[in-house]
């Protein structure tokens, strides 16, 4: 098994970067759709707009909100098919890296939860809050 210059596993560190790339692609799907629904239920409609006018990028996210849905659950379903596979992956035998691989690993499934959290609400607002409404 790989390891780096600080002893930590290689394929630890990876499960911890893609369940942070994951957890910006869901921060996509809170931008796309949960700030808008907010903002216009706060009664800013006018700081919306001047959002939208300082970043015209957020029109093309809601316009292609099953994309940003798409590709932000594509992201959370490898980050957590790597996470399940990585849990049973020997830590050092070294009290301090053992500790370090530990946390590494609930760093991983924290990061991976709190995506799969935003992808959940930035779809009830996408898709069934408008339905339902």
């Amino acid at each position: 098994m790989r390891t780096d210059a600080a002893g930590v596993q290689a394929p630890l560190q990876r499960n911890l970067g893609v369940a942070f790339i994951a957890l910006l692609a869901s921060g996509g799907t809170l931008v796309c759709c949960v700030l808008p629904a907010v903002m216009v239920m706060l009664g800013a409609g006018a700081a919306l707009a001047g959002l939208v006018i300082a970043v015209p990028q957020l029109v093309w996210l809601s316009e292609h909100k099953a994309l940003v849905f798409g590709g932000a659950g594509a992201l959370l379903i490898l980050s957590g098919i790597l996470l399940w596979r990585a849990r049973w992956l020997p830590c050092p035998s070294d009290p301090a890296l053992g500790r370090a691989c530990t946390r590494l690993r609930r760093a991983s499934i924290a990061l991976w939860s709190a995506a799969l959290a935003c992808t959940a609400l930035g779809a009830a607002f996408a898709f069934l809050l408008p339905a339902w409404a």
